[in-house]
């Protein structure tokens, strides 16, 4: 099912930071323990170091927590996302992509690259890369991707290397 419910974004408050770290439990234990790191400790703990009251949105479907995401200055310029969690029952219905394409349009219009981490294995990467993210980096745990201000998805790329490998086959 690919519908896109109606959503909204409000600014955190003290009282998400549990809602938001259990929603991270939630979300990424699976692949926490594919890879050998599930730790709830350690899960929470990462959860408080990044949750900002000024950076963290709650997402809000129908009024009601449906996830959260963070947006901070990445320090070599731009903005890096963390925290962007979906609840499970939402998940493939096209919110994530929703919510992604208006973090990158705020983006692109302050003329801002963005940076993102993801666990490696993650089917999150795919979502990243259809959005114009490319990998720089990669290590056993986690995958450094970037987008350059106005990023082109993978899709618009393939399809931009297709249609001048036909001008090229034509001309040769």
């Amino acid at each position: 099912m690919n519908s896109d419910p109606a959503w909204s974004l409000r600014p955190a408050t003290p009282d998400d930071l549990e809602p938001v770290t259990d929603l991270k439990a939630r979300v990424m234990r699976a692949d926490l323990e594919r890879l050998g790191r599930w730790d709830p400790a350690r899960s929470r703990e990462r959860v408080r170091a990044s949750f900002s009251t000024r950076y963290t949105s709650v997402l809000l479907v129908d009024r009601a927590f449906a996830g959260c995401v963070t947006v901070r200055p990445d320090e070599r310029g731009g903005r890096h996302l963390e925290l962007f969690y979906l609840a499970p029952h939402l998940q493939g219905r096209g919110l994530g992509t929703a919510v992604l394409r208006h973090l990158l349009a705020e983006a692109d219009a302050a003329g801002e690259p963005f940076r993102l981490i993801v666990l490696r294995g993650s089917a999150a990467q795919r979502l990243y890369e259809r959005h114009g993210f490319t990998v720089v980096h990669e290590d056993p745990v986690d995958v450094h991707l970037h987008r350059p201000v106005g990023g082109t998805g993978v899709r618009e790329a393939e399809a931009r290397a297709e249609v001048h490998a036909g001008a090229r086959r034509l001309t040769a």
